[in-house]
């Protein structure tokens, strides 16, 4: 019986391969939440009076709090048991995103090779888009993770 959640094996990716998430929205108590955890302290995410009257923007989050939903969305349904080992990756914030926004991530494979040592190892880099509910990109990441390959037999 399969087992639903588990991650896939580098050896099944194909370059050009694309994959969106569901969506989940971000709510106030997401971001109260984020900045108790993480102590990220910064009036422009925890204080009403200093938003009301000295950011553009409104209620925005953390881009730091949109990569982490956005791994939270894509990493149990695409590396759960397979994924070995974060590598490296570039972040990029396009836009702001705000409490009340609904993000999900669309993932593009652009590079699957076994590692130098071991075949049984792969190299997976992908291009994952944040987007909102408008379809606006907020924040762009490219994640290198190391990933089994299939089991033989």
């Amino acid at each position: 019986m399969r087992t639903l959640g588990e991650g896939m094996y580098y050896t099944d990716l194909k370059i050009g391969e694309r994959f969106r998430t569901v969506g989940r929205t971000i709510f106030e108590a997401d971001l109260v939440n984020f900045v108790a955890v993480t102590g990220l302290a910064e009036g422009l995410f925890n204080n009403i009076e200093y938003i009301e009257n000295h950011s553009p923007l409104g209620r925005a989050v953390p881009g730091a709090l949109v990569y982490s939903f956005a791994e939270g969305l894509l990493v149990p349904v695409s590396i759960q048991g397979t994924g070995m080992a974060f590598l490296g990756m570039t972040l990029s914030i396009a836009g702001p995103t705000f409490v009340g926004d609904t993000i999900h991530v669309e993932c593009e494979v652009t590079e699957v090779r076994p590692t130098s040592k071991d075949p049984t190892r792969g190299l997976v880099r992908t291009v994952n888009q944040v987007k909102n509910q408008k379809g606006q990109t907020v924040l762009t990441y490219d994640p290198l993770r190391m990933m089994r390959g299939r089991p033989k037999g």
